[in-house]
């Protein structure tokens, strides 16, 4: 079952799971037009999951159900979604054909956010990127930083498939905060020959994201030496050091 990133809009992806049988999901579809194109021809989807209420999530919801009537939508408890059959929080679990994920609670971008973590796949949405994490809309640097612990706890195998080709413009603010990380250089290099081809820099690995992604290493010593830097009296403290970290990529320009 190998998750297949749908470009749409400027930088998103839609996700796509299916089986050698002709089930399948579909996570996030911000733009019905690309899901059409490329899969509009299939049964309906077992299901639709939702990860937060931004409409480049979810905008194309209604056009994908006036095409395939009755799909199934798991959504957030967060009225700002329509469509949804289900309400669903951390804790919870969705069943939809061969499947079935927990769904963990990851609020920081937005207060309701939630990820799908089920058959060795996280859709993180916007919460946790390649090389990143989402910008904090609604949550607090505490929600988020406990929403990436909660994520980063799970096995180094796990595929992060997340909302957004963002790979590059992260790696170019972690080389600056941990410039002596080989794994970092070697990750970036690797994504950058892979936009060159044409192909997404997604899924990665979450032990890739451990090793690589400054977010997920606030507690390394090279990355609280950054922090320390511009702001000392933020890098003693494991949440102000984040908080710090995560205004520093807001005005980061490569």
């Amino acid at each position: 079952m190998q998750p297949t990133p749908i470009p749409a809009l400027s930088d998103n992806y839609i996700w796509s799971l299916g089986d050698g049988d002709g089930d399948w999901l579909l996570i996030d579809p911000g733009d019905a037009e690309p899901v059409m194109a490329a899969l509009g021809d299939r049964p309906p989807p077992r299901a639709i999951l939702l990860t937060h209420h931004h409409d480049d999530h979810i905008g194309g919801v209604p056009a994908l159900l006036a095409h395939w009537p009755g799909v199934p939508v798991h959504a957030p408890a967060d009225p700002r979604i329509g469509h949804a059959d289900r309400r669903i929080g951390g804790g919870d679990h969705v069943d939809a054909g061969r499947w079935r994920f927990e769904v963990l609670a990851t609020p920081g971008h937005t207060v309701s956010h939630i990820a799908f973590h089920g058959h060795g796949l996280l859709f993180s949405g916007d919460t946790l990127f390649s090389l990143g994490c989402g910008r904090l809309f609604e949550g607090t640097p505490r929600d988020m930083l406990g929403s990436l612990d909660r994520l980063a706890a799970l096995p180094d195998t796990t595929l992060v498939c997340c909302g957004h080709e963002y790979t590059l413009a992260n790696a170019a603010f972690a080389r600056v905060v941990d410039p002596d990380n080989a794994a970092l250089r070697r990750r970036q290099a690797q994504a950058t020959t892979m936009r060159d081809q044409g192909h997404p820099t997604l899924p990665s690995t979450l032990g890739e994201e451990r090793a690589c992604n400054p977010f997920l290493r606030i507690d390394a010593p090279a990355v609280r030496a950054s922090v320390a830097a511009r702001a000392p009296a933020a890098a003693s403290d494991r949440v102000e050091a984040f908080a710090e970290l995560r205004r520093w990529k807001d005005g980061f320009r490569a």
